[in-house]
């Protein structure tokens, strides 16, 4: 898998640190410091220029406004949520909305749908609305194109996103009972029809059962290359 000079770690469940050929940091779901498969040692983020959010929920933003405010981040989220995060202290968001792009530090961001829910659980256990769910299309300098769902269920349109942005990378949920399972996750790829698909958002929690060896048997031969990763373990 040759992404051209940048470099993709995984950090668990569906946190993905990308280090660009620029020498640009973006974390994608930045929960690392209770997240329970996170390294130790990625605890302390040491650099984030760019944080991205899929949505709202607690497993995916526990630490953007931390993250933000200590390395004066730029988030990147649907418009309600980043007007959350500015709302508790980040001083600089980018704002979006499905179907738009923009460019952030040499990453050009298309944000398109994901099927899922979307509530941020404030400290006193009040829940808020946090814009909708989404994934992100990232072509990343050099051109690799990836595409990060975000948690979500299977949908049809995602031929449309194989159609109008072709990522040759996918990184798919496949924990099941939060997201989409294996089976789902199978038919994603048929939809979407990548080169590589790296699972995420699996085995952090007791209900998230499947597991890599499930959809590479689903995949079977002419598949995409399922790239397991080991939380921690750099690509690229």
């Amino acid at each position: 898998m040759n992404l051209q000079g940048n470099r993709l770690t995984w950090l668990g469940h569906s946190t993905f640190r990308i280090e660009t050929a620029e020498g640009k940091t973006v974390y994608v779901d930045p929960w690392v410091m209770e997240n329970p498969l996170c390294p130790q040692g990625e605890k302390d983020v040491k650099k984030a220029d760019l944080l991205l959010c899929t949505h709202g929920h607690f497993d995916h933003i526990a630490d953007a406004v931390k993250i933000a405010k200590q390395h004066k981040s730029t988030v990147v989220g649907i418009f309600e949520l980043c007007m959350w995060t500015k709302k508790k202290g980040v001083e600089t968001i980018a704002p979006m909305n499905k179907g738009g792009t923009q460019t952030v530090d040499g990453v050009k961001i298309t944000m398109v749908h994901a099927d899922h829910s979307c509530g941020i659980m404030e400290d006193d256990g009040s829940i808020v609305y946090g814009g909708e769910a989404v994934g992100y299309v990232l072509e990343l300098p050099g051109g690799v194109k990836l595409y990060h769902a975000g948690d979500t269920a299977v949908f049809g349109d995602m031929a449309i996103i194989r159609e109008l942005y072709a990522p040759e990378i996918v990184l798919l949920p496949i924990g099941d009972h939060f997201t989409m399972g294996p089976r789902e996750a199978a038919y994603a790829c048929k939809l979407l029809q990548p080169k590589y698909v790296i699972p995420m958002h699996y085995g952090t929690f007791p209900p998230l059962v499947g597991r890599p060896v499930h959809l590479r048997s689903l995949l079977g031969v002419g598949g995409p290359e399922v790239v397991e990763m080991q939380a921690g373990q750099t690509v690229g």
